[in-house]
């Protein structure tokens, strides 16, 4: 369960390994592009404020957030040291909702486990529009923040292992 008040864009910068050597991979869904934007900048802004050169993040943009796992997948060869999913999925009328989050989970679950590049899941799964605008960028501050950080972790990781 998500800690509530947390703001997702604050962390402690003293606890971050240093950046300035990674390369990181950002596959951006196209579908709820206001919110997938805002989370993209949150993420590019924290990788760039972590020392990353602007050279060495590299975006690939894909349709919806089920072609996030293809474009992944295929970020897997490009030589990055950690890969940032981002989409957007908002609850509709239909079962359509359940069928995108649980593949989309699922899928990059299965990036991780199979590959060796980590992939961070930075996808809001919302019930409403509010709640995704909340998580990009809003008053509960930026989910691509937090992921990006979590992609310099796991660089790391992969690094020093």
């Amino acid at each position: 369960m998500a800690t509530v008040n947390k703001n997702l864009s604050d962390y402690d910068k003293t606890t971050i390994p240093n950046a300035k050597d990674f390369r990181f991979g950002i596959v951006v869904s196209e579908w709820n592009d206001t919110i997938t934007e805002g989370l993209y900048q949150g993420a590019y802004n924290a990788l760039i404020e972590n020392g990353v050169d602007p050279e060495n993040i590299v975006r690939w943009n894909v349709p919806g957030s089920f072609e996030l796992i293809y474009g992944c997948k295929k970020m897997q060869e490009q030589m990055v040291n950690a890969i940032v999913a981002i989409g957007s999925v908002i609850q509709g009328e239909t079962k359509h909702f359940d069928f995108v989050c649980d593949g989309v989970t699922q899928g990059i679950k299965d990036l991780n486990v199979q590959g060796e590049t980590p992939v961070i899941f930075c996808v809001l799964t919302d019930n409403n529009i509010q709640q995704s605008i909340d998580r990009s960028g809003g008053k509960h501050g930026n989910k691509g923040t937090e992921a990006a950080i979590a992609a310099i972790k796991m660089a790391e990781l992969r690094r020093i292992s």
